[in-house]
């Protein structure tokens, strides 16, 4: 079959190589440990000679789709055997019932913030690596309606109903006790003069017109909109799990590489830019080793998808991993989510 590899070559692997290689990936993902040409002449169901095994590998080899570690005589796949791997051998399988019984259960609920980060804890639990969802971007959401309702002398919880019938409740730490008249004075003013302006609008309105009205008043207006800004304006990424890669060998062995994930997964941006690239192609994205383009997953692979509402694609999800990881599985694991999460933000 036709490749086209790093200088610019078309290389050709014949029915046999592609079986052999095939054979290898599969068995250095179950074990993690080096395949030499006996282990292939037993499992790949080729009726052919050790001779003839050991010169296919020794050209995989020479064509960069496998390599032979220092420590041992059997070969393990490269970045580039991995690639042709899942875009040309690879069966993916479907995924159980259970498991899509267990998506559905965990993507039933009605508010988008609780479906997000239950679908980055589900690819977690169900790969057993780290689930990101990037959070769609903020739509220009007004308030509709708020509400101040006294819990004890000094908290008060803060009832946001936005434009698109979202419904957010906070909880704010005032300076001084509030009666129930004040909080109800308080909630009928900024809802007669805030109601249905966006948040810049409220923050231009506030900043002007809290300066004509009363220390208090003040205060807990802007307690409010504080706590507004940060339950609604939270585009970024959501990350569940990323800890289990500490329990992935490929991964742990190398202190240095582990700090730099993990770098990434707080800094979040570079990860929030993979994303959002990814969401401008279609289907299932693999990004395996160094193909991501940010150094501290060159040791990892990262499956995405995008997911949609109402038909628009407002997101991307997937998983990180190491690049040693069963993709028949967490493929369909990752399309599946996609499809689940893009039914319940459009029809829930």
């Amino acid at each position: 079959m036709p490749l086209h590899d790093n200088l610019g070559v078309d290389t050709y692997i014949d029915k046999r190589a592609q079986t052999l290689l095939k054979t290898l990936v599969e068995h250095y993902i179950s074990d993690g440990q080096p395949i030499g040409s006996r282990t292939l002449l037993q499992h790949s169901g080729l009726d052919v000679s050790s001779a003839t095994i050991r010169n296919v590998m020794s050209d995989l080899e020479q064509m960069g789709f496998i390599t032979s570690p220092h420590t041992s005589a059997g070969r393990i796949p490269t970045q580039k055997g991995y690639r042709l791997f899942v875009d040309s051998l690879l069966t993916v399988q479907p995924l159980d019932l259970k498991a899509v019984n267990q998506l559905k259960s965990g993507l039933s609920s009605p508010n988008q913030s609780e479906l997000i980060a239950s679908a980055a804890e589900m690819l977690s639990q169900l790969t057993h690596f780290a689930g990101v969802v990037l959070i769609p971007k903020r739509k220009t959401l007004s308030f509709k309606h708020l509400e101040f309702l006294p819990l004890t002398e000094k908290r008060i919880l803060v009832i946001i109903v936005t434009s698109d019938g979202n419904v957010q409740n906070r909880i704010i730490l005032a300076e001084k006790p509030y009666s129930v008249s004040d909080l109800t004075q308080a909630s009928n003013y900024f809802n007669a003069h805030f109601s249905g302006f966006t948040f810049e609008e409220v923050q231009q309105k506030l900043h002007i017109e809290l300066k004509q009205m009363q220390t208090d008043m003040n205060r807990l207006m802007s307690a409010a909109l504080e706590a507004s800004n940060s339950q609604v304006s939270n585009e970024g990424v959501v990350i569940a799990g990323e800890r289990n890669l500490l329990q992935v060998d490929d991964l742990s062995a190398n202190v240095a590489s582990l700090r730099k994930l993990f770098e990434i997964f707080e800094r979040r941006t570079s990860l929030m830019q993979l994303l959002d690239n990814s969401q401008q192609a279609a289907g299932i994205q693999i990004f395996i080793g160094g193909e991501s383009g940010y150094s501290p997953l060159d040791e990892c692979s990262m499956i995405t998808a995008p997911y949609e509402a109402d038909g628009q694609v407002v997101g991307t999800l997937g998983v990180i991993g190491p690049t040693r990881m069963a993709y028949e599985r967490v493929i369909p694991i990752v399309d599946v989510t996609a499809k689940l999460l893009s039914n319940a933000l459009s029809y829930g």
